[in-house]
């Protein structure tokens, strides 16, 4: 049984990530699993008191310690338990019909890594529950997941919207070929307009390889606008999506080209700081 995973914690975008996850669920007739993690905190440096107090006062304290940290994780645990009845509520509300709360201990990326397998889609959002929603800036978990698990990420902002259009970002790599198949083959986006967006300038082969993607976008039955951008790939993709109010945009993970470079490293980081719109990267 495949699952729309969604990732939830206290951060400010978690409504929204229920709410897209959801969205996704009942476009793909998936059940939704609402997935949070409960990540072990860094252990303070254990210092050595012994010269300063006594062997009883020490292990006195030790043991004061001990039980503290155990009353800290049944409380993270609780917590945990709180978010995911209140992202369940939320789902439920929003239409879900199929909701799995699921609660583990450990790494995040483990975690997927496990769950890889039954997993349709990944929900996440831009920042986790230690940043400021406003910030320029990604989670400390997201880009290892997009680089260690090897399934669809949609990845959202401060807000979401249910798609009215969506835009794929093509260069006419095999993995952006993929990536465009993908979507003409899977229910998600079927129905909506489809904006085919290439940064230029392009070679007589990238306008094949676009008349091609075009076609087989039309064929299964999208209706498809084609567009040639020029400029800083980032900025030039992101002044499409608003002057042609785009709410999704759709990008392979691994191409061999500008948006491979703009993608990869330092630029990934830019894409998904300053991306006001949801991204769904495929691979």
């Amino acid at each position: 049984m495949n699952n729309i995973v969604a990732c939830i914690d206290g951060s400010a975008s978690a409504r929204c990530v229920t709410v897209a996850s959801t969205w996704a669920s009942s476009r793909l007739d998936t059940p939704l699993m609402l997935l949070h993690v409960l990540e072990r905190p860094s252990a303070p440096p254990v210092q050595d008191l012994s010269g300063a107090i006594g062997l009883g006062s020490r292990e006195q304290l030790l043991e004061e310690l001990t039980a503290l940290d155990e009353r800290r994780e049944k409380l993270a645990l609780e917590h945990g338990k709180h978010l995911l009845q209140d992202a369940e509520t939320v789902a439920l509300k929003a239409g879900a019909r199929n909701v799995i709360r699921k609660q583990r201990h450990g790494d995040l990326v483990d975690a997927l890594r496990d769950l890889e397998e039954d997993t349709r889609l990944l929900v996440m959002g831009r920042l986790g529950e230690d940043h400021d929603i406003a910030a320029h800036t990604i989670g400390s978990h997201l880009e290892s997941v997009v680089r260690s698990v090897h399934r669809p990420i949609m990845v959202v902002m401060r807000e979401f919207v249910a798609p009215r259009q969506f835009m794929i970002a093509y260069d006419g790599s095999a993995t952006a070929s993929k990536a465009l198949n993908l979507v003409a083959n899977s229910p998600l986006l079927a129905g909506l307009p489809c904006h085919l967006v290439t940064v230029g300038p392009l070679s007589a082969e990238q306008t094949r390889q676009i008349g091609q993607a075009r076609d087989t976008l039309a064929g299964a039955g999208f209706e498809v606008t084609t567009a040639t951008v020029e400029g800083e790939v980032q900025a030039a993709l992101g002044q499409y999506h608003r002057d042609n109010d785009i709410d999704l945009m759709v990008m392979g993970a691994w191409g061999h080209s500008r948006i491979r470079q703009f993608f990869v490293g330092s630029n990934t980081t830019r894409m998904l700081s300053h991306s006001d719109i949801t991204l769904l990267l495929l691979r």
